[in-house]
């Protein structure tokens, strides 16, 4: 049974993959996790063994440690009932994390303890980093690159597709040299270059999302939620109160 699930899924991940200008890259399922179907994915991290989520919903936001191969969650700060919890990364011991639309974030310690906050202009959505600066995105076309000491923006970058701008940029994560990116209401990942903010690949998703939304008929259960294993080049996906994390191998030339 869970080799004719592989099988399907990747079907589908080949399947939705279209030729166009910009390339369309499919996937194949290596791995299939729990994951809390109660979570509000707004950000995801691998880190050391372990996925670090940060979940929203007014009431509902927190940021957590989670064991991967479980989905149990073995520590977790909850936000106060007024913020809405969004992306969150690790840079340099410290965990950041978003909030929607309060322009507040926050700081904790690789034990999740506060240690403190930052404000900024906009909406709060996907956050990542690139080594040297904070990448934030807003639910616009636009990437804010933030100084990690003063956490103000010193860059912002359109991302564009076609030379069209990109709306609803969501979840980031940094990969390789290049941004990964949810976008919100798609099956699909854009993969950015960050010099020039052009979409050079997009990941197709929408096997796994039709897989997530015939066991969840939620509307807002939708693609969210990038980490990567860099030490041993795995790649994990999942979605907004999604019953699975899942583990997959992208096909560029499908």
């Amino acid at each position: 049974m869970a080799r004719a699930f592989f099988a399907l899924l990747a079907l589908l991940g080949l399947a939705m993959a279209q030729p166009s200008q910009i390339p369309v890259w499919g996937f194949r399922v290596v791995n299939t996790f729990p994951h809390d179907p109660t979570a509000f994915t707004q950000g995801l991290i691998y880190h050391n063994g372990f996925l670090y989520e940060g979940t929203g919903l007014f009431g509902q936001s927190s940021i957590r440690k989670v064991e991967l191969e479980t989905g149990r969650v073995l520590q977790r700060h909850a936000l106060a009932p007024r913020y809405f919890g969004e992306g969150i990364t690790l840079f340099q011991n410290r965990f950041f994390q978003l909030t929607w639309r309060n322009q507040e974030g926050f700081i904790y310690d690789m034990n999740l303890n506060p240690v403190g906050s930052f404000t900024y202009q906009t909406e709060g959505w996907g956050l990542t980093h690139d080594g040297q600066r904070l990448i934030m995105s807003d639910g616009s076309a636009q990437l804010f690159f933030l100084n990690p000491r003063t956490l103000r923006p010193e860059r912002t970058l359109t991302v564009r597709a076609g030379g069209q701008p990109v709306q609803r940029i969501n979840e980031l994560e940094f990969i390789q040299g290049r941004i990964w990116a949810n976008v919100w209401m798609t099956h699909r990942i854009a993969i950015i270059n960050p010099q020039s903010g052009s979409v050079e690949a997009w990941l197709d998703l929408t096997g796994l999302a039709l897989l997530a939304q015939a066991r969840n008929r939620n509307p807002d259960a939708v693609l969210n939620g990038i980490a990567y294993d860099a030490q041993n080049n795995r790649l994990f996906v999942t979605g907004k109160l999604w019953p699975f994390l899942f583990e997959i191998e992208v096909v560029r030339n499908p």
